[in-house]
């Protein structure tokens, strides 16, 4: 079909070449192959007498025409979407969706791994895709590379919904045979031992606690930065290093590695994982019962907790304002974590 001289099969590709800003990939997206969506971007430049997308160095970039189409194409195929579409009923027990959802690994340790294994049992057909974290977690969701974003409140958008799951606060963990474990952990040897800190993706972006001590003037003597939660214990096992941990992890891997758990001396404000998903599917059935189940799992594991996690009725927010930290947190992350 045409409208004045564009085939519109031409506006799936366009959005596709324009996203990835690569041949190959939006190829991949689409479900064609290289030969036949180079072809479509060869008519797309013969339409709009512009290039589109040109080569520069190792990489592909959009000239400033295609800049200015990204999101009125994106626009025009989400209205069509919206307008046409017919969602299907949705039964757990029938449904074959796939659900792409982007946590850290501290999330799918302390939530996902026995939630997923619940919605099996009532959705067995179902497949979950856990992508990790990257720099950009709003604008992979924008994007459509993840249906559901799981991460701190401080770093989500106001542009879609989201829920509260649980809260969260800091401890310091270190091998059991660590000397400076023995006793309470003070404000003097937090500060004099060597540290294990996360830091992820290619820009090394940090974790809150490692932000907001940076923001406080508090150097940490880091002497191991790793690229997850879950790798924390090896490099604290059998040294005096320690590391600040979300208390649910600490409790969870102090089952099955020598650990042993200390208070933070000194304040760093609890935080709140929450989970959010575009608002063009905000009437999506299967996502929204997802999102309900895994807010149920996360409640539920809040009751029987041993006590020591931070609740949501209970947790203080020790003085510092959740809206002014959101504002510094999300800032920083567009600056690369500084």
């Amino acid at each position: 079909m045409r409208f004045q001289r564009l085939d519109l099969n031409l506006l799936v590709a366009l959005d596709a070449l324009l996203t990835e800003r690569s041949v190959s990939l939006a190829a991949e997206r689409i479900c064609l192959s290289q030969s036949a969506t180079s072809s479509a971007l060869g008519r797309l430049r013969d339409y709009f007498g512009d290039e589109l997308l040109v080569v520069k160095g190792r990489q592909m970039v959009l000239t400033s025409r295609a800049e200015e189409l990204v999101e009125p194409v994106r626009a025009v195929l989400e209205q069509i979407r919206t307008t046409i579409s017919v969602s299907p009923p949705f039964d757990p027990a029938t449904s074959d969706r796939v659900i792409r959802i982007m946590a850290s690994d501290y999330i799918t340790e302390v939530l996902l791994a026995s939630a997923l294994n619940e919605l099996h049992e009532v959705a067995p057909a179902m497949r979950f895709e856990i992508q990790s974290m990257t720099e950009s977690l709003v604008e992979t969701l924008e994007r459509g590379f993840v249906d559901v974003l799981i991460t701190i409140d401080y770093a989500i958008s106001p542009d879609h919904p989201s829920q509260i799951l649980f809260e969260d606060d800091y401890v310091v963990v270190g091998w059991n045979q660590n000397p400076a474990m023995a006793g309470p952990m003070t404000r003097e040897t937090y500060f004099s031992l060597g540290h294990v800190v996360p830091r992820f993706g290619r820009s090394k972006m940090t974790n809150f606690d490692d932000w907001f001590m940076r923001r406080q003037k508090q150097t940490r003597n880091v002497e191991i930065v790793t690229p997850s939660f879950l790798t924390m214990p090896s490099f604290v096992i059998g040294s005096n290093r320690i590391a600040t941990m979300h208390r649910r992890m600490a409790n969870r891997l102090s089952t099955y590695h020598p650990l042993t758990i200390r208070e933070v001396p000194l304040d760093i404000p609890t935080i709140r994982e929450a989970i959010q998903w575009h608002i063009s599917n905000n009437n999506d059935p299967a996502i929204r019962w997802v999102v309900e189940r895994l807010s149920v799992a996360a409640s539920q594991k809040a009751e029987h907790s041993d006590g020591r996690v931070v609740s949501l009725d209970s947790a203080k927010r020790k003085g510092f304002s959740h809206e002014e930290i959101a504002a510094q947190f999300q800032e920083s992350q567009k600056s690369g974590g500084r």
